[in-house]
């Protein structure tokens, strides 16, 4: 029982140690509550409960009672991380017992083997224990013993084995009214996913198993780590850092296992690693290891001093000695027949390039590059990018450039089984250092043209094709609508002086459902093997138009200038410099946007210039008279364009990569579509802009306070104007949002769109605001509606002045009317305003996005 209903079990338990049982029946209560204890709650208290249970069995003079009994003691030492007992008790329960109890003893003699690392040792005890378990028709255990296996299998890399175990485990345990181990199943079919390469199933059968281990009311510490497992492999390093700590914290507090605390710090190494957090995961690393050598758990502390090594070597602790760790850790996880020994072998690669020591460069990177051929996506990956630094360290671009684009398909093959746009774009990080080492490679070997080839390939790759929309699902449907409701009475409540704690955890609360509800979705589309065309880009650019790609190599801005039938190269300032001047301009425009600050419009305009010079460099003598399509690095993208000199009286937009401003192009208006303008609270001026605007359609439907008839509406629209508060949310940007009266209308909102409008401005501040992800990746509200079918987007990037942007909007539509595009007609509206700095400052913090 202890296993079907927990908390029933421990009290009846207890209640039967108060009735004074027999020896025989006082054994199995204090086994119970040992079990519970153990698994539950505090190891301490476990262990008394252990010792007693043991006690009473020998009192009852029952043999197999005893055999029982040190198993689970056998158990709880291992997990309290004191092995040497631990084992030793498993020895003497192994011979007391017999029959079938001596295979329940095997059994959990096995899972210890497996805590330890022990892997060959874990499944010869399963395999003794397996058909005497069968023959005794005990379903329970059998399908205990086969998920153990299988579990086993999958940290060995067999995932065929594993899988066809799980399966024969599952259908065992449909038989059975043992919850917690239903669940326990359910985690492992999650893990099984997870190694086969599918992130969203392994997200949802986490979840799904949290979800049963909540109704029993029974914590697992082992669903941590491996959920920290998935949410790195999916690039969400910083949540599985958060989570382990967390774990940690609850795990100490109850005096749980130390053989699980040691396995949650390795994942917050990892994590912490991940995050670019080095000193964190020194700390972290090294007391797990501290922690498994003391375990004598030989497997794990290898895999942490993997980890450690790691971060030493990204806190710029290079030396021959690390090599030499590097390399006794890829030895003893090859003898383990860990799946992580290419890891350690690339890594010792890496560092003894660093060091100049070619040739022992050379015999890690060999062994490393091995396994580029087979395996999941993860251990490919590394093979791939062996292979390019041992072809790089032999002076072969060609060489460099195939292991890259090998590499980059194996990730974008990853990439497409994923349906949430956040986890497309984080998922894209795994590829920085292969696009990374493919441009060096072709801005030393092929010229221009090669290195914006390279510099398109692993750029802005989550807009070349729309997120995954669910089947309509009906939680995530009325998740959205609560979330709406609860956010909009939060924001009344502010308004009004009230206290909004509990309103805002339930706003929280729903939140984390619905993001995890969207990481579920598994993609269906796959990739076309379409590749970016220069030739083609040159053509749609004709004789008028320049795209200046920006490019950045060992962080140094290179401008990459297409247009007039050639690419043409110039280098630039360094990009940290770019960084912090675009931090000085926004913070001047935020300042323009209140009247009586006109003081600081020469400080911004200085800052403009010197902008100029770091991003375009003398590439700026060289843009003609024509339109200008800027196409920036992702960690650029607040840069107002429009303030740098040479930008300032042309027409100007802006692309997340020069095949996005393709595809836009190509995007044709919808032949019905209509006029939507929508105005929502809050705004000084109360949009307007929207009446007037109304009065020029004439056929145009106006919306002002519902929502989801916003979205309906927009659903297909030729123009949309929103005037309407934005919020960026940096914390999570697909919950940035425009603000409606009966709630916000966040991103995630817009990607559930058929189709979103054709042209679309928003007229109001931080509505072109971003997160720069993943290796080159935006997300936000702009870069949620480029694949949806939005073809242009007019948008600002800061805070701005309500009253100084109606005269602009309107401005900017009567360019419309006249048949201009988007950027033609924010160009002529910024003309057209008055010359002082609260009107300057407004047009400069708009942006025209796409080509329409």
């Amino acid at each position: 029982m202890v296993f079907a209903d927990p908390g029933e079990a421990l009290t009846r338990a207890r209640a039967l140690l108060d009735a004074d049982p027999s020896p025989l029946d006082a054994s199995v209560a204090h086994q119970v509550i040992g079990i519970w204890q153990r698994d539950f709650g505090d190891l301490r208290l476990a262990l008394h409960h252990l010792r007693r249970a043991r006690e009473c069995a020998a009192r009852a003079d029952s043999a197999d009672r005893e055999a029982d009994v040190l198993a689970t003691l056998g158990v709880a030492l291992v997990h309290a991380g004191r092995t040497r007992e631990g084992l030793a008790a498993f020895e003497r329960g192994v011979a007391r017992g017999a029959g079938h109890t001596r295979a329940r003893v095997l059994y959990r003699r096995a899972y210890v083997w497996w805590v330890l690392g022990h892997h060959r040792e874990a499944l010869e005890d399963v395999r003794r224990a397996v058909p005497v378990l069968r023959q005794a028709e005990d379903v329970i255990w059998t399908a205990r013993a086969l998920t153990l296996r299988a579990t086993v299998h999958l940290a060995l890399g067999s995932v065929e084995r594993a899988e066809a175990d799980f399966s024969a485990a599952e259908a065992l345990w449909d038989t059975t009214g043992q919850e917690h181990d239903k669940a326990d199943a359910v985690e492992s079919r999650g893990l099984a996913a997870f190694r086969s390469g599918d992130v969203p199933v392994a997200l949802r059968l986490l979840d799904e198993a949290e979800e049963r281990y909540a109704r029993l009311g029974t914590p697992t510490f082992m669903l941590n780590i491996r959920r920290c497992e998935v949410l790195m492999a999916a690039g969400l390093a910083p949540e599985a850092l958060a989570e382990a700590d967390a774990a940690i914290g609850k795990l100490d507090g109850i005096g749980g296992q130390s053989t699980r605390k040691a396995e949650l710090l390795l994942a917050a190494a990892r994590a912490a690693r991940l995050a670019g957090d080095a000193h964190t995961a020194i700390a972290r690393a090294a007391l797990a290891v501290r922690l498994f050598a003391g375990q004598r758990r030989t497997w794990w502390e290898t895999h942490a001093r993997l980890v450690l090594i790691e971060a030493r070597h990204a806190a710029g602790r290079g030396s021959g000695r690390l090599v030499a760790d590097a390399a006794a850790v890829a030895g003893t996880l090859a003898s383990f027949g860990a799946p992580a020994a290419p890891e350690a072998s690339l890594l010792a690669g890496r560092i003894a390039l660093d060091l100049g020591w070619t040739a022992d460069a050379e015999r890690h990177l060999a062994v490393a590059a091995r396994s580029r051929h087979s395996g999941p996506p993860l251990a490919r990956l590394t093979g791939r990018a062996a292979q390019a630094l041992r072809a790089q360290a032999a002076g072969s671009a060609r060489g460099v450039l195939e292991a890259c684009r090998r590499g980059l398909d194996v990730l974008d093959d990853h990439r497409m089984t994923l349906g949430a746009s956040e986890l497309r774009a984080r998922a894209t990080e795994q590829g920085a250092e292969l696009a990374a080492l493919a441009q060096r490679a072709s801005l030393v070997s092929g010229g221009p043209r090669r290195l914006l080839v390279w510099s398109e390939r692993w750029r802005a790759t989550v807009l070349s094709t729309p997120p995954t929309r669910p089947p309509a699902d009906p939680e995530l449907l009325s998740g959205m609508t609560a979330f709406r409701e609860i956010a909009a009475r939060a924001e009344a409540a502010r308004m009004e002086g009230r206290p909004v704690p509990a309103l805002e955890r339930e706003q929280r609360r729903l939140e984390r459902e619905i993001r995890s509800r969207t990481l579920h979705i598994r993609g269906e589309a796959l990739g076309d093997g379409a590749r970016f065309d220069v030739g083609l880009l040159l053509e749609r650019l004709g004789d008028e138009v320049l795209l200046v790609e920006l490019a950045v190599l060992d962080g140094r801005v290179q401008v990459l200038l297409c247009g007039r039938g050639r690419v043409r190269r110039f280098e630039a300032g360094l990009l940290a410099e770019a960084e912090t001047e675009a931090e000085h301009v926004q913070a001047g425009l935020r300042r323009l946007a209140h009247p009586g600050a006109e003081a600081r419009l020469p400080v911004v305009e200085a800052a403009g210039r010197r902008l100029e010079e770091l991003l375009l460099g003398p590439a700026a003598a060289h843009l003609g008279g024509g339109p200008v399509v800027i196409v920036p690095p992702g960690r650029l993208h607040r840069v107002p364009w429009a303030l740098l000199p040479s930008l300032r009286e042309r027409v100007l937009s802006v692309s997340p990569s020069a095949g996005s401003w393709l595809r836009a192009r190509e995007t044709a208006p919808p032949p019905d579509g209509c006029q939507v303008l929508v105005r929502g609270p809050g705004l000084a001026t109360g949009g307007a802009e929207v009446p007037e605007l109304a009065g020029r359609y004439g056929c145009a439907t106006v919306l002002e306070e519902d929502g989801a008839r916003v979205l309906e509406e927009l659903d297909g629209a030729a123009l949309a104007h929103i005037a309407a508060h934005g919020t960026f949310r940096a914390d999570s940007p697909l919950f940035s949002s425009l603000r409606m009266a009966d709630g916000p209308i966040v991103v995630h909102d817009f990607e559930r769109l058929d189709r979103s409008p054709y042209r679309i401005i928003l007229s109001c501040c931080d509505t072109a605001r971003l997160a720069s992800v993943g290796a080159d990746e935006l997300l936000g509200l702009v870069t949620a509606l480029l694949p949806l079918g939005t073809a242009g987007v007019v948008a600002c990037s800061a805070p701005v002045n309500d009253a100084a942007v109606v005269p602009l909007m309107l401005a900017l539509h009567k360019g419309l009317d006249a048949g201009l595009s988007l950027a033609e007609a924010l160009r002529d509206a910024r003309a057209a305003q008055p010359g002082d700095a609260l009107h300057q400052a407004t047009g400069w913090a708009f942006s025209a996005f796409g080509a329409a």
